[in-house]
């Protein structure tokens, strides 16, 4: 069973961290066997936010662990407590895999972990990241990064982005799927932070795409054009385009492309279909279309991911 500790300290925020818990606790979809073995590490009883926890165990627990969360942090100009850092540092030297939410990006700099790397952190302090670890890529536009071993969150609501996408990396899109539709969430979001920057998301009903993107869905296997799209809306491909990256941060072939992608996933994990008939199904087109996409967005062919993410 892989283990997940969360490192909970004095002066960390509650929202990131019990949100953490919520996802790694169960699986609703009852399809992944083991889930996730959560733990969550600290010094003793810890002041998180408004309430006081006691953590499982101790920070040398987190060497032990596969997986290593370090939620966001209150006070980014406070110094990281140096047990932190340490229990931190031997956790990822021991070959975790090293994760932060939020703010939490200040903990993982601090202790030289996102050393040349890309990074994010919460938009409001991606310059004060940066300004203070030069050695680190930040990133202010996306909602989060995967290096491979060390990932990083944008703020708040972009952490469960995050650990779906761990999720869906771990267990493939349906398991991620069932657990999005149980905390009420997209399975994945387009586009950066930038998007609720200066432009809030409107109200799922109450924006001008409110009805193309179930349309747009329910026809991914034809060949749409940005002008079928615009047609649909009722409004010039300009608008339209406008209209997108107000609403998703992304273009409106962009968005296509990763829902074509989803697709693909979902019928990869659901069916026997062949990689010519989900090609389709998808609206690539042709298998080598298919390959050459899906290669490109999730980092491995379709076999490949049929053979790690089948469901029994």
């Amino acid at each position: 069973m892989a283990t997940v500790a969360l490192a909970a300290t004095d002066g960390m925020l509650h929202f990131e961290l019990a949100m953490a818990c919520e996802v790694f606790t169960r699986d609703p979809s009852g399809l992944a066997d083991p889930w996730y073995d959560l733990v969550v590490c600290g010094p003793g009883p810890v002041r998180i936010g408004r309430f006081r926890m006691a953590p499982d165990d101790g920070w040398d627990r987190l060497t032990r662990a596969d997986t290593v969360i370090v939620p966001a942090v209150a006070d980014v100009d406070a110094d990281v407590p140096p047990d932190l850092l340490d229990a931190v540092r031997a956790a990822h030297q021991a070959g975790a895999r090293m994760v932060s939410l939020c703010t939490g990006a200040f903990v993982l700099a601090a202790a030289g972990v996102l050393d040349g790397l890309r990074a994010t952190t919460h938009w409001a302090h991606t310059e004060a990241l940066a300004a203070r670890y030069p050695q680190v890529q930040v990133d202010p536009d996306v909602l989060y990064v995967d290096n491979g071993n060390v990932l990083a969150s944008a703020g708040k609501a972009a952490a469960i982005d995050l650990c779906l996408h761990l999720i869906r990396r771990d267990h493939g899109s349906t398991v991620a799927n069932a657990v999005a539709r149980r905390l009420v969430v997209p399975p994945h979001r387009a586009g950066g932070q930038a998007q609720f920057v200066t432009t809030p998301v409107p109200a799922r009903d109450d924006h001008p795409l409110a009805s193309l993107f179930p349309w747009a869905l329910e026809r991914l296997d034809r060949p749409l054009t940005v002008e079928d799209l615009a047609r649909q809306a009722n409004m010039s491909s300009r608008n339209l385009a406008r209209h997108f990256k107000s609403v998703t941060g992304t273009t409106p072939l962009q968005w296509l492309s990763t829902q074509r992608i989803r697709r693909a996933q979902e019928l990869l994990e659901n069916t026997d279909d062949s990689i010519d008939a989900i090609a389709e199904a998808a609206g690539m087109g042709t298998a080598t279309t298919l390959r050459r996409h899906f290669h490109r967005t999730v980092g491995v062919p379709p076999d490949a991911y049929r053979r790690t993410f089948r469901s029994a």
